[in-house]
């Protein structure tokens, strides 16, 4: 929504259900949007990257903007984030993350070309300051007090805040990193049969995805350790939302959600508002003890929306969560796995069929067991493996369904080709990270950096 709608002040709650509502777009106009994070490293010493220096992330952001077409966005002096014309931005996470929020596109092949397009820029301005960057869910050397935080006052109120809700806040914040796929809806009935389908099945995108098995150097005893850590980052904010399987949900229901989840800040123009634990339902109020009298723009409800991070997320548009970072093939098959079972009717009604009788505990157990055992977790006696054979069978279904040709007359089935051998050996990422570390590695993760570096 443009700078002038979103400046204008709401007055009533349903305007909030409307921001949603505005989401549902024909199935002529459904696009791919793909996200993915990465952790930065020095190659001499495999340190984080810092803010500051020659090696640090604002040199990069600055060579990305002097080297290509984006256009620095500034925080307090400090470059914070680039933008481009096609929609794409690249911002930072807390730790010193990257992350390429990509543009809108109509199909898999143009989201791999822009991945790699963005991973070919980045690679050019890091060879000559000796950086690289990683593709992992947890970062697998170094303890939450080395990683480098980002000046950017949105995560200093986090950062303060994170701490009295859970115990794995600040590393969620700082040692990990995900892919995810932003996709559409036609209405509020398809967002609700797209939503309780996404999350029900999650937990399979988290076994096949898993790539964080390390923790300071050593396993950890989890296949998706990012996963692990949102199990106690934030319980009003997080997690598989349950009510999300009842009979009420829609836009309203989800609005209520959020109007509970409680509040980081409100920024006013370049200043951040610290409103940490503040109820959105008294700043409709004008009642907000930040900003006494004020009320919410529709600026203020886009931020909010923000703050909040289960494993499947609605703005105008639905939030794949549960994946960890990876190699380049796989931020490719995160936006194919999705898009094949979710914008195909019959793909996405037979998905819904495999988990529908799911009780809430399954669900809650499965994700757990997901993250501890991957592909190996076990719902009513059927191991992941074999669901995700299946609904790799209905995602290719779906993607053949869509038809959407390259140059070369090839539909986008081949992106899910490295899911494909995943599930088919049952080894996921983190998998073969291990028996690399026990064997080739000699019980060392650096090679990691060496070996798995964009």
């Amino acid at each position: 929504m443009g700078g002038q709608a979103s400046s204008a002040v709401i007055e009533h709650r349903r305007e909030l259900v409307e921001y949603l509502a505005s989401g549902c777009k024909p199935r002529d106009a459904w696009r791919l949007g793909t996200e993915h994070e990465k952790f930065g490293f020095t190659r001499d010493d495999l340190r984080p990257l810092p803010y500051d220096g020659p090696r640090g992330i604002s040199a990069v952001l600055s060579g990305m903007a002097t080297q290509f077409d984006w256009r620095p966005q500034v925080e307090d002096g400090n470059i914070i984030a680039l933008l481009d014309d096609t929609g794409a931005s690249i911002t930072l996470e807390p730790g010193g993350q990257l992350e390429l929020s990509g543009a809108l596109l109509d199909d898999l092949h143009m989201t791999c070309r822009e991945v790699n397009t963005h991973l070919a820029q980045v690679k050019a301005v890091c060879d000559p300051l000796g950086v690289a960057f990683l593709g992992m869910g947890f970062h697998p050397k170094w303890a939450r007090e080395d990683m480098q935080w980002m000046p950017k006052s949105r995560y200093r109120i986090m950062r303060n805040y994170m701490p009295k809700v859970g115990t794995m806040g600040l590393d969620m914040m700082s040692r990990t990193c995900t892919v995810q796929v932003n996709l559409d809806f036609e209405s509020e009935a398809d967002m609700v049969r797209k939503f309780r389908t996404s999350l029900a099945l999650q937990p399979v995108a988290t076994a096949l995805f898993a790539n964080s098995p390390f923790v300071e150097g050593r396993p950890c005893g989890y296949l998706s350790y990012r996963s692990h850590v949102w199990e106690d980052t934030d319980p009003d904010r997080t997690g598989m939302l349950p009510w999300v399987f009842e009979g009420d949900m829609g836009f309203e229901r989800y609005v209520d959600y959020m109007l509970d989840v409680p509040m980081y800040f409100v920024k006013r123009g370049d200043r951040y508002v610290d409103a940490s634990g503040q109820s959105f339902r008294d700043f409709l109020d004008a009642k907000l003890p930040a900003l006494p009298g004020e009320k919410p723009t529709l600026k203020d409800w886009e931020d909010h929306l923000t703050t909040a991070f289960p494993e499947v997320r609605l703005k105008r548009f639905l939030e794949m969560r549960g994946a960890d970072g990876g190699p380049w093939r796989r931020l490719c098959a995160l936006p194919a796995f999705w898009a094949g079972l979710l914008y195909h009717g019959p793909s996405l009604d037979a998905a819904w069929d495999l988990a529908a009788t799911w009780s809430l505990d399954e669900r809650l157990q499965l994700r757990r067991d997901a993250a501890r055992l991957g592909l190996r977790a076990v719902i009513r006696g059927r191991d992941l493996r074999e669901i995700a054979l299946e609904l790799l069978r209905l995602a290719h279904d779906g993607l053949a369904a869509r038809n959407r040709l390259d140059a070369a007359g090839d539909n986008e089935t081949g992106f899910l080709s490295p899911l494909q051998e995943t599930a088919e050996t049952g080894l996921t990422p983190a998998d073969r990270k291990l028996e690399l570390f026990e064997n080739e590695w000699g019980g060392s993760v650096d090679p990691v950096f060496r070996d798995f570096a964009y």
